[in-house]
């Protein structure tokens, strides 16, 4: 092996142990007596606010309008019958746009929590920081309670500082683990993209062409999410369902995830907390190390 190719193989080494010394996993989670499995029903409230950013045409816009006028009471509706905490990751303009939507689910028992304030981190450090501290004023003075939880590429430090405890962001693992950056340290409550209604749901989806549409049938939806969550449930483990008000707040989509509610409630064991609920019992009972 040549002195090249040697540097390489032990920069990769390098690099490898540097990511890996930032993720710590929790190899087994520890539930309350009786609990088998958390699940997260979670909901990006961010209506037509991402499809601004992307400057998409006018009926792109009122898919997303559609979700702040309708999408958004649906499912607030859907969860409430269940009796499903959910997490409502809100983007901070929005309350701007559906105040009253934002207030509901607060009074209803629903943890708001952030997802930026337009839907984008900037990459400059100190407007990344006022668009954090904009978007938890703003979900404050609405529900009376500041966000300790986002899911955005927000950085480890900066949630640190200002008193998140945890992200629903990455998905470099099954389970919650810990991802640190210095002295900062925040759980990672990890989704997939496979458990996301946009995944499946979706017609010219940022701007894609025809031949890239995803347009699925409810009931293949319904089986995939079964089977992923029976798949962990048998292991005790965990599921995080990412939601959309204006994907899955159609009435078609709304009678699929009802029916899927209500065959995970048959089985013995399953817990439906916010992420705060279920955050705060794994920091609680798997601390960090160190």
């Amino acid at each position: 092996m040549d002195a090249r190719l040697s540097q390489e193989i032990a920069e990769l080494d390098q690099a490898a142990d540097r990511y890996a010394s930032a993720h710590e996993r929790i190899p087994k989670l520890s539930y309350p007596p009786g609990i088998r499995i958390a699940v997260n029903f979670t909901a990006d409230f961010d209506a037509m606010l991402l499809r601004r950013l992307m400057n998409e045409p006018p009926m792109q816009l009122a898919k997303g309008e559609f979700g702040g006028r309708v999408g958004i009471w649906r499912l607030i509706e859907l969860f409430n019958s269940h009796r499903v905490t959910a997490t409502i990751f809100t983007v901070g303009r929005i309350c701007e746009l559906y105040p009253r939507a934002v207030r509901e689910a607060a009074r209803s028992g629903h943890e708001v929590a952030d997802h930026m304030w337009e839907h984008r981190v900037p990459r400059e450090p100190e407007l990344a920081r006022d668009h954090l501290l904009k978007t938890s004023a703003a979900l404050e003075k609405l529900t009376g309670k500041r966000p300790v939880g986002t899911r955005s590429a927000y950085s480890v430090r900066l949630l640190h500082e200002h008193g998140f405890i945890y992200s629903s962001e990455g998905c470099a693992d099954h389970l919650p683990y810990y991802v640190r950056s210095g002295g900062a340290c925040v759980l990672n409550i990890p989704f997939h993209f496979a458990i996301d209604d946009a995944m499946f749901f979706s017609f010219a989806w940022l701007g894609s062409t025809n031949p890239a549409q995803r347009i699925t049938d409810p009931e293949r939806v319904f089986d995939l999410w079964w089977d992923a969550f029976m798949h962990q449930y048998r292991q005790g483990g965990y599921l995080n369902v990412v939601l959309h008000p204006f994907v899955s707040g159609r009435a078609l989509r709304i009678e699929m995830l009802d029916r899927l509610i209500a065959r995970m409630k048959t089985l013995p064991g399953v817990w439906f907390p916010s992420c705060e609920q279920f955050a705060r019992h794994v920091i609680a009972t798997t601390p960090p190390r160190g």
